[in-house]
């Protein structure tokens, strides 16, 4: 049987690339005047112009799909630079307002519509099951499975009326492991009741509310499938989430070069047998080669599967109408006019982002009794903070220490790293530590440990997941972004 002359644009239209710089290379053009039907963009790729960016994909290819991790909070790239103007997953889950989380999705679609931008990879459904879990944590809204698709739906509900489509991740639940899919694969042990009671009700809960893509986790879950991990099996994408519950929009990979499926095959390879699977769009992330050669590769990998029949052509030409639908349902619905966010007016921040961390704190006396202000004169800020997983990238900042600076001029900082962790001189003035998911860390909880003996008094800021109350005042900020900082400062200093 002849195959279709549009078969190599078929190929093209699931791929979904990243790129390095601010200005599209000559290679990606050529792709998307060639069919390639999807951008992603990263931190590095966002600048003043990056409207001007999107623009100019779609000069080459109307219909591209160009997408963005944007959570809010711990996992953002066009506020990248400064830190997010929301406090994340955890802080609303925390806070526990539905129509809070709804205009939270709202007005981060905003930022992306006035972007171009036309997928969201986002909200993070996934139930928090183990604190020790290395991605997930303050990603998460929490670890109650009702909790957490409340908040999906609602979510998902505010960024798609503001025209962004948004992706659910990362199916079939990625809470309950210890492993970072980056470095490995993660497995789930659990059995097929928790999962549909636990993992699975926040999927059923964003199909039901319209989510228009899911992102697949490349995770190992033996209930589903003992033999191969959820982004190449057919059991997981087409039998479970396809017939048993339903979705028919988007499904797209997590980056295929991610190391827990990137250890086992070939990324050509990984891209067939997840589209073979029920995949519809290969995410490919962060690892495009400088003249896009990758890229190339995978379309003709693509395409010679169809040929020697290991691909269904029919199934590729379904995964490409969806990501078609996807790029039609978003010139549709996208607004022409994004409105603007209410900001802060001292600090040019989200008024509602700002608002939602002030609520999300939780404050436990260490010794005695908790009387505020906490801090009247300037402190010493020990920032204790490990290195960032791979989903959040590098060089968002972190901590509260320039939000006291600017309270209390004359504060010292100090950044202590896994590497680089001796304690510095203590002296005489107030000790403010910071720490995220302490609880995790060896180096962080020993060095944390060390600083109280010297200094019972020390306050201690909890950014991710909270511990054991500790120290003369615990604040806990369930988040850590740039108004997490703000609305921390702000409290210890009585603001």
């Amino acid at each position: 049987m002849p195959h279709s002359p549009d078969l190599d644009r078929l190929a093209a239209t699931v791929l979904q690339p990243g790129f390095e710089g601010t200005a599209p290379p000559g290679w990606l053009l050529s792709q998307l005047a060639g069919g390639l039907g999807g951008v992603v963009l990263f931190a590095r790729n966002v600048s003043p112009g990056t409207a001007g960016l999107v623009r100019r994909l779609r000069e080459e290819n109307p219909e591209v799909v160009v997408a963005v991790d944007e959570e809010g909070g711990t996992v953002t790239r066009l506020e990248a630079a400064t830190g997010s103007s929301w406090p994340g997953n955890a802080a609303l889950g925390l806070v526990d307002d539905l129509g809070r989380t709804e205009r939270t999705g709202r007005e981060i679609g905003r930022l992306l519509a006035a972007t171009g931008i036309t997928l969201d990879y986002a909200p993070d459904v996934d139930v928090n099951a183990d604190p020790d879990n290395p991605v997930i944590g303050i990603r998460s809204f929490g670890a109650d499975p009702g909790l957490v698709a409340r908040h999906a739906a609602a979510w998902i509900s505010g960024l798609q009326g503001a025209g962004v489509a948004a992706c659910a991740k990362h199916f079939p639940g990625h809470g309950d492991t210890v492993t970072d899919s980056h470095l490995a694969l993660p497995a789930v042990h659990a059995s097929r009741e928790v999962l549909e009671r636990r993992d699975l009700r926040p999927f059923r809960a964003a199909v039901a509310a319209g989510v228009r893509a899911i992102m697949c986790g490349h995770l190992m879950v033996p209930a589903l499938d003992p033999e191969l991990p959820a982004t190449l099996s057919r059991r997981v994408l087409t039998g479970l989430l396809r017939e048993e519950l339903g979705f028919e929009g988007l499904l797209v990979t997590d980056a295929i070069e991610m190391r827990a499926v990137a250890a086992l095959m070939p990324q050509p390879q990984i891209a067939v047998r997840a589209l073979a699977a029920g995949a519809d769009a290969i995410c490919v992330g962060a690892s495009s080669s400088p003249g896009g050669e990758n890229v190339a590769e995978l379309r003709e990998a693509i395409v010679r599967a169809v040929h020697e029949g290991v691909l269904d052509e029919a199934r590729l030409a379904e995964a490409a109408g969806r990501v078609r639908g996807l790029a039609a349902w978003h010139e549709r619905e996208r607004l022409t006019e994004a409105g603007a966010t209410e900001l802060d007016p001292e600090h040019g921040v989200s008024l509602l982002g700002l608002d939602t961390a002030r609520r999300a704190l939780r404050a436990s006396p260490g010794d005695g009794t908790l009387v505020r202000p906490v801090l009247t004169r300037p402190p010493l800020v020990i920032e204790m903070t490990a290195r960032p997983h791979q989903a959040i990238g590098g060089g968002v900042p972190y901590g509260p220490g320039e939000a006291l600076a600017a309270l209390l001029p004359g504060t010292a900082r100090t950044i202590l790293t896994p590497g680089l962790h001796e304690l510095p001189e203590l002296g005489e003035s107030p000790v403010v530590v910071v720490t995220h998911d302490a609880h995790r860390h060896a180096w962080m909880a020993a060095g944390l440990a060390e600083i109280l003996r010297r200094r019972p008094d020390a306050i201690v800021i909890e950014m991710g997941l909270p511990g054991r109350p500790v120290g003369s005042v615990y604040l806990a900020t369930g988040g850590s972004s740039r108004v997490s900082a703000l609305a921390a400062a702000e409290w210890l200093t009585g603001r």
